[in-house]
């Protein structure tokens, strides 16, 4: 019976993985520049929450957040998503606001972690200027300071219409710059292991 159990459980686990990068990639075949970068974000915002000591379970919620942490993006129209220029002042609010469309559209999902607010805090900083609330510091869930340090690594290390991609070590030099003020220095901390760990730095 108990083997059954743990069969079942994975199977669900299994089902909800592959649920979750498949509404991913759904909402990345509206701008082809971020193929990927969703389930990538998953997979390192897991690993750094592994490498902080995370248990499981609380890896598996990382990894489904970060999945999903920009499914707001469907309320943002391509042609902004994929401007290969500089966005206007009224473009940049309206793609500011993915991240409070992805907390509304997760909301009402009864997840086992914290996946909406994920969505919604990815973008605060530490110092409060971020958006969408301008929280600060311990005020930002744990598991998003994670995600907002693996979503900007790997937007740093993928190519751009407006720039061409930059390597590892450039991405956590400008993490690095940005420790306490904009990310949490623990897990830019664990960054730098994992860089480290698989011969990028």
């Amino acid at each position: 019976m108990i083997t059954e159990l743990e069969q079942a459980a994975t199977e669900r686990d299994d089902a909800l993985e592959g649920t979750t990068r498949t509404v991913g990639a759904m909402i990345e075949a509206r701008d082809p520049y971020t193929a990927g970068h969703q389930q990538r974000v998953g997979d390192l915002a897991a690993r750094i929450g592994g490498a902080l000591g995370c248990d499981d379970e609380r890896v598996q919620g990382l990894r489904i957040g970060g999945y999903l942490h920009d499914v707001g993006k469907v309320a943002v129209p391509p042609e902004v998503l994929t401007r290969p220029g500089p966005l206007t002042a009224d473009e940049y609010l309206l793609v500011q606001q993915h991240s409070h469309r992805g907390y509304e559209i997760l909301g009402p999902v009864p997840f086992l972690w914290p996946v909406a607010e994920i969505a919604r805090q990815h973008h605060e900083r530490m110092d409060g200027s971020g958006y969408p609330d301008g929280r600060h510091g311990d005020e930002i869930l744990f598991e998003a300071r994670i995600v907002a340090v693996a979503d900007t690594f790997d937007a740093i290390t993928s190519a751009r219409p407006y720039r061409p991609a930059r390597t590892a070590g450039e991405a956590f030099a400008e993490i690095d710059r940005g420790v306490a003020t904009l990310f949490d220095p623990a897990v830019v901390d664990a960054l730098r292991d994992l860089l480290v760990a698989d011969g990028l730095m």
